[in-house]
């Protein structure tokens, strides 16, 4: 083809490209053109009747020996012609043919394709908002359009040629980036994609040159500006179980050189600052949920925060904790519920050491309790996040057991004497024995009592009731049916008075024992001899008290108190000397200590304290246990004795008992259990 013929093809296509729709003349049969790529034009036409099949031809103007030839059934109305060569003016041809092969109509357009498809060198950004790219430029392309995609979003934009700038881009985002070159005839497929980050974090050395009017170079300035930073990624918060303070963590941002750690719950926020990638958050408030975010700094500013990370803490420890033994051997422990927490478990500990607990996500909890023990109770709530803090410690003492196995023993005819085992719990016994004539009362810390002064030949229901001051008295109690003695005859009373006494006197009976104070005692007896002097005898552990008289009543002082004695009369006159009456058994009283109390100093100390029987008795503090015992002495009138330095993990029997000279152990006061 001459050149002249040439361009005026190149003419001609030029001025026809941009005609989608040409009708044949007469016919009625048109073809239009929908879309256009650098190797590919769409195209479609219009039914034509009586035509059985359509041919589409398309030549290159500009090309010789490029054509295209195409066949289509009469139920094809668009087909896409392809294999085409990019950036090229085409003379399209469509023809109606009948069965016979009579072209019936025919219709004609020029189009374009599109310039080649372009390839990215690069793709970077310089600016937080923006990516520069730069390719090689197409052949044909009168521009080109520029795409950034971030998941649904793209932003596109068209430029002359390259490089070429995409702009309103979010900072710290990686976008997907393809380019279109574009002619009159239409846009290329994009490019395979490049993946470019708005760059955070970033130092850019910035040069700038002066020049004079004749081009020379003068002075310089250089400035150096980094970018703000991302927000970090992969946030991680972790709680240590129990402990009111959270970890967070998280991969470091790019230029970053401080990060802030904030957690918002409500109106109360936290927070903390650090050069590193991690920060630890302390002081968080039990029950509550926290919204936490972390945030990069540099010396361009700050990164957006990032997508908030919950945080639920430990929950608070329960509260409203009651207790109560809702049936006899049956503990039952509630409370109220807590934010957040998903189960409880209630702890029981007995003064004895054993342990038990009860796990359950309802408000109460029932307990096995036996009597005389003093349980120790904490309710805990839990959560993902772990255990709440230990609350208040709660006590409950169930009432002490009953003295059970107790003996009554007739030892005169108005006198029983009861002993017993001790009991656990049990701060003090109270020994009745009841008659239709009257009650006679005895009430000790020890576990014996001797009842005097009983009607004789009386039938007496004996009960050994035993008392703690944290729970009262126990009054379920068994008793125990005991008569005494005959009565003397009156007629044998006149007859001893009239007989001359010749020989040594009888032995006297003693008729009543009373305790007049702590440590003093009264005895009675039935003087039989006018003349006689009667000598009383107590003995006991510690040793021998006397008092002497003449008439029928003598009085003992000084008895060491918590004791037991036998007590006996002995008659002297000229004549002789009786032999001793019977022995009489007695205890002195209420000197072991009452309201004993122990409070914890530390982890490795108790305070014992204690009320006095009577302010003159020192006492003895005595604590054993299978790791030592420990002992320890206050001044006489002081209630309280500390004790340290123990070794943690024991159970420890305690007990309080009067100071003695020859520093015998007393054992008949009350023991309390510390663990």
């Amino acid at each position: 083809m001459r050149g002249s013929e040439r361009a005026s093809l190149e003419l001609l296509g030029l001025l026809l490209h941009s005609l989608e729709v040409v009708f044949s003349a007469n016919t009625g049969f048109s073809m239009s053109i929908y879309d256009v790529t650098s190797r590919s034009i769409y195209l479609r036409w219009s039914k034509f009747s009586g035509a059985s099949s359509y041919r589409v031809t398309a030549t290159a103007v500009n090309t010789v020996g490029h054509s295209l030839l195409a066949h289509f059934s009469d139920v094809t109305l668009k087909s896409t012609l392809t294999s085409l060569i990019p950036n090229t003016v085409y003379a399209i041809q469509a023809e109606a043919v009948d069965k016979n092969g009579i072209i019936l109509a025919e219709t004609r357009t020029v189009q374009s394709t599109a310039p080649d498809i372009p390839v990215i060198d690069q793709a970077y950004s310089k600016l937080s908002n923006s990516i520069t790219v730069e390719w090689r430029a197409v052949p044909g392309a009168t521009s080109y359009l520029l795409s950034a995609q971030d998941g649904d979003s793209c932003i596109e934009t068209v430029v002359p040629k390259s490089p070429g700038t995409v702009m309103g881009l979010e900072p710290a985002t990686c976008y997907r980036i393809t380019i279109r070159s574009v002619n009159a005839g239409g846009k290329s497929r994009p490019s395979p994609s490049r993946k470019a980050t708005t760059d955070p974090g970033t130092l850019y050395t910035i040069k700038a040159y002066a020049w004079n009017a004749d081009g020379l170079p003068g002075d310089d300035f250089t400035y150096n500006q980094r970018t703000s930073p991302k927000a970090p990624a992969d946030v991680q918060v972790a709680s240590n179980s129990g402990v009111l303070r959270a970890i967070v963590s998280w991969m470091p941002a790019e230029g970053a050189l401080t990060y802030s750690v904030t957690a918002s719950s409500g109106l109360l926020n936290l927070k903390c600052n650090t050069s590193s990638s991690s920060c630890i958050i302390p002081s968080l408030q039990c029950g509550s949920e926290y919204s936490v975010a972390v945030t990069a700094h540099n010396d361009a500013g700050s990164s957006n925060p990032t997508d908030a990370v919950s945080l639920r803490t430990i929950p608070c420890a329960p509260e409203n904790i009651s207790i109560e033994e809702d049936e006899r051997g049956n503990l039952l422990v509630s409370w109220s519920r807590v934010n957040f927490g998903h189960y409880y478990v209630v702890f029981v500990k007995s003064d004895d050491g054993l342990e038990v607990y009860c796990n359950t996500s309802h408000t109460q909890c029932h307990f096995q309790s036996d009597c005389g023990f003093t349980y120790f109770i904490s309710v805990f709530a839990y959560n993902k996040a772990g255990q709440s803090p230990l609350g208040d410690v709660f006590n409950y003492t169930t009432a002490p057991c009953c003295p059970s196995d107790f003996r009554a023993v007739l030892v005169s005819s108005d006198t029983v004497e009861v002993s017993w085992s001790p009991v656990r719990g049990a701060e003090m016994y109270e020994t009745k024995a009841a008659s239709w004539r009257g009650t006679v009362l005895c009430n000790d810390t020890a576990t014996a009592c001797t009842l005097s002064a009983l009607r004789c030949n009386t039938l007496y229901n004996v009960t050994v009731y035993s008392f703690s001051e944290a729970r009262g008295s126990n009054t379920s109690c068994a008793s125990k049916y005991v008569a005494t003695g005959m009565c003397i005859p009156a007629f044998l009373y006149t007859y001893k008075q009239s007989v001359k006494q010749l020989s040594a006197p009888c032995s006297p009976e003693i008729k009543n024992i009373s305790k007049e104070a702590l440590s003093v005692i009264s005895v009675h007896w039935q003087s039989n001899n006018e003349e006689a002097t009667y000598i009383v005898t107590a003995r006991g552990e510690t040793g021998l008290w006397h008092c002497t008289s003449s008439g029928n009543s003598c009085t003992l002082i000084n008895l060491p108190c918590g004791s037991a004695f036998s007590v006996s009369v002995t008659a002297r006159s000229p004549a002789g000397q009786s032999l001793p009456s019977y022995s009489v058994p007695l205890e002195t009283g209420a000197c072991c200590p009452s309201g004993v109390k122990l409070y914890r100093l530390g982890n490795n100390g108790i305070r014992v304290y204690w009320r006095a029987s009577e302010e003159t008795i020192s006492y003895t503090t005595d604590l054993c246990g299978s790791k030592g015992n420990f002992t320890c002495t206050p001044s006489s009138g002081v209630s309280y004795c500390d004790i340290t330095e123990i070794p943690c993990g024991d159970v420890y029997t305690v007990v309080v008992s009067p100071a003695t000279d020859k520093r015998l152990k007393l054992t008949f006061c009350p023991k309390k259990i510390y663990s």
